[in-house]
């Protein structure tokens, strides 16, 4: 019968059992945001061609992952995937999780950036032009030092919530705190020590990364409120 009544002392033995798929757990997360971070620009890039029936297809592709949940791009990539003619390959767990939770929050951090930019007054950029500045110094200097603080509140909700959405990769044996959790459980018949110690975990690296993120917000703020890089043109 499962235990109906809590047990430090099953509390205390799991607690160093899960700790060990932390590494695990974190690995996919920061693999994965790298991946969404890249392929944001990719779509990004990807939707200012000005070839109007290639847009179209790159905003439904973009739609349709986003409106999908990621689960089933996960179970899609590890099971599916590997039966299509040709094309098809089999990946790993990890390489497969990473894949679906990087591809499917690249859409959404896209959006964040292209917020971002488009936040840039429309004078700046004429009055750069105007001032012979190179790609690159109107991208260094004007538009990203503009841009990026806007964008850093929602991208490190993005990674708060990606870090939770990691536990759904156990559902194709990811070996993540979830996956060692429930494992526990099914060989103690005791579930809730287990999984309170993923929520703890959980709690534990997601709040302090939201004051992380809120504090570096703040500073890069102050930052540009001191040296704002706004460009005059000259009379």
């Amino acid at each position: 019968m499962s235990a109906t009544y809590w047990s430090w002392e099953t509390f205390v033995d799991a607690f160093p059992i899960i700790l060990e798929g932390l590494k695990i757990t974190l690995g996919l997360t920061i693999a994965s945001y790298l991946l969404a971070m890249v392929a944001g620009f990719i779509w990004l890039i990807l939707e200012s061609t000005p070839v109007k029936p290639f847009n179209f297809i790159v905003y439904w592709i973009k739609e349709f992952i986003r409106s999908t949940p990621p689960i089933v791009q996960i179970f899609f990539l590890y099971f599916a995937w590997p039966m299509v003619p040709y094309i098809g390959t089999s990946f790993t767990p990890f390489v497969a999780a990473m894949l679906a939770l990087g591809i499917h929050f690249s859409t959404y951090i896209s959006e964040v950036y292209r917020s971002g930019i488009e936040s840039v007054d429309k004078g700046q950029w004429e009055a750069s032009t105007a001032l012979n500045f190179s790609t690159r110094d109107k991208w260094s200097k004007i538009v990203l030092p503009q841009a990026l603080p806007p964008t850093i509140p929602m991208l490190g909700n993005y990674l708060i919530i990606l870090f939770k959405e990691v536990p759904l990769a156990a559902t194709i044996g990811v070996v993540g705190i979830l996956s060692i959790a429930r494992s526990y459980g099914a060989q103690t018949w005791s579930y809730i020590e287990p999984l309170t110690i993923v929520a703890i975990l959980f709690l534990l690296l997601s709040y302090p990364s939201a004051l992380l993120i809120r504090r570096l917000e703040n500073k890069m703020n102050r930052r540009f409120d001191k040296k704002p890089k706004k460009v005059k043109v000259a009379e």
